[in-house]
């Protein structure tokens, strides 16, 4: 799920002119044949690769049918965080104590981050889909929603399969392209590919320690500050300037600390961050630190990058998080209904899909300051009828 939203993101901006898509799909095929020689590729080992390609119909409908990503906070991290999973996390915490270890010496990456991710994206690896890695590139590739995203992963595919690292037949994968435990996608895995078990290869669909050791080294490349927090649970003053909340706004734990914001727990973990209200001002609250927003390099959902960085404060040993008693949730209709509003008065809010995304919060946090409402950034019927 490395780059699933930020293919749901980039759906919102027109496809880059020299990114050729769409037509029939074998002239298409030719074409990256064509593209693939020209790199530099020989034109054996390209047509040994291409042969098995065929369009995948499933893929396009997986792409097209995201609404997971309309759910909340509260109920995503609920239906994700289980029991079993924090239990197995721990478990695995402790089997592969030394690749952790080696994750955070070398990477900085803490376990508890890792694992999270590890967790989210196949389950600790018990399902790490059953789509065709080739074709779901291809077939992305050829769909002109967004070209740009997924035409250089064939290619990356191309480089692994010389490597003897990529089967197009055989490999699977994610409908958006992702191998793996930690679910990477072919330019990362060269990237980022770690041997972290010895065996000579970059195994991600079978070796734990490669995929983990692989997922922190993608992480700090990504920006990932060792030693550094990531995210923390706080109580917020009921009278507090709701309009300096949200990713938008980084103060000093010292300024936020006049304002009446306390942590959780002892202590703040870090020296400065922002305060996330994810489901408005009478919902969980916590401050995000600067490696937070390296978990936007790895995914686009404010709600998935929220549960997952809260998931790792949990493996982490964190309390759960309290609910409070937020305002309930727009139904769909009225999520479009207010997306089309904001747009009309200006708002860029992306696409109308119903989805809470940064670029509807910023809108909706504006006008609840224009209006004089408790600028918490999450949307009520009171902002839609008032609008």
């Amino acid at each position: 799920m490395r780059h699933l939203l930020l293919a749901l993101s980039l759906s919102l901006v027109a496809p880059a002119a020299h990114a050729a898509c769409g037509g029939g799909w074998n002239s298409f095929i030719g074409e990256l044949k064509s593209e693939a020689v020209a790199k530099g590729h020989s034109k054996s080992s390209t047509d040994r690769f291409f042969a098995s390609a065929r369009q995948d119909p499933k893929v396009l409908k997986a792409d097209r049918s995201q609404g997971v990503f309309k759910r909340d906070f509260i109920d995503f991290s609920r239906r994700v965080i289980s029991k079993s999973r924090i239990d197995k996390g721990r478990a695995n915490a402790q089997k592969y104590a030394s690749v952790f270890r080696r994750a955070e010496q070398e990477y900085g990456v803490p376990a508890g981050v890792l694992l999270a991710f590890w967790a989210l994206e196949t389950d600790y690896g018990a399902v790490q889909g059953n789509f065709n890695t080739l074709n779901a590139l291809i077939t992305l590739s050829h769909d002109c929603r967004r070209p740009e995203l997924f035409r250089p992963q064939v290619f990356a595919a191309l480089e692994l399969f010389e490597r003897g690292e990529f089967d197009p037949k055989s490999t699977k994968g994610a409908w958006a392209g992702e191998i793996g435990m930690v679910q990477m996608l072919p330019e990362d895995i060269i990237a980022n590919g770690v041997d972290a078990d010895g065996d000579g290869k970059v195994s991600l669909k079978t070796s734990a320690p490669d995929a983990l050791l692989s997922g922190a080294k993608m992480l700090r490349s990504l920006g990932w500050q060792p030693g550094q927090a990531w995210l923390q649970e706080v109580q917020v003053h009921k009278q507090m300037d709701w309009s300096k909340t949200g990713l938008g706004t980084t103060l000093s734990v010292n300024d936020w600390a006049q304002m009446g914001v306390k942590p959780k727990s002892k202590k703040f973990n870090g020296s400065a961050g922002s305060i996330l209200l994810p489901m408005g001002k009478n919902g969980p609250a916590f401050i995000a630190y600067p490696n937070f927003r390296v978990y936007f390099e790895w995914n686009q959902s404010f709600v998935y990058v929220t549960t997952a960085a809260y998931f790792a404060t949990r493996l982490s040993g964190a309390p759960v998080y309290d609910a409070g008693n937020p305002s309930p949730n727009l139904s769909d209709a009225n999520m479009k209904k207010l997306q089309k509003k904001l747009s009309n008065r200006g708002h860029n809010v992306g696409k109308i899909d119903g989805i809470l995304g940064s670029g509807t919060r910023a809108a909706v946090q504006a006008e609840q300051k224009r209006l004089g409402l408790a600028a918490d950034a999450w949307p009520s019927l009171e902002l839609l009828n008032r609008l």
